[in-house]
């Protein structure tokens, strides 16, 4: 199953759970900085919204709170991510992507190694030198 398209309060909200394991939607909420945090009522919406999507479940329930823990891993969600932003610039134009990362210093020498040894190990790097 494909992993669903998120958005920022529902990846912060995952962060949540991928950082402290299974919680209620109190402590989802806690874990926003104080200035700026949302309501609970906005989170409590939120998680209802990811477990319709599968991302999250309920697995137990204490007293009138009900604990959530991640479906999706913190791996698959950035996946889809990046899947999403090539697909903005289209087939074959992670160039532009890559010229960027690299104009703006994010981009260092040791992650080009570690993506060439990536494509050498990977079966669809078919033009990558050997």
């Amino acid at each position: 199953m494909p992993s669903p398209k998120l958005t920022k309060l529902e990846l912060q909200v995952l962060e949540a759970l991928w950082q402290r394991g299974a919680c209620s939607v109190r402590e989802i909420q806690e874990t926003f900085p104080e200035p700026g945090r949302p309501a609970y009522t906005t989170v409590q919406t939120t998680v209802y919204r990811l477990e319709r999507k599968k991302a999250l479940r309920c697995v137990k329930r204490i007293s009138n709170a009900n604990i959530f823990e991640a479906v999706i891993s913190r791996n698959d969600a950035q996946r889809r991510l990046v899947d999403e932003l090539l697909s903005l610039f289209g087939g074959g134009r992670a160039k532009l992507l890559m010229a960027h990362l690299v104009e703006s210093g994010e981009l260092t020498l040791d992650d080009v190694q570690e993506a060439e040894k990536a494509l050498r190990n990977s079966p669809s790097g078919k033009d990558t030198p050997r």
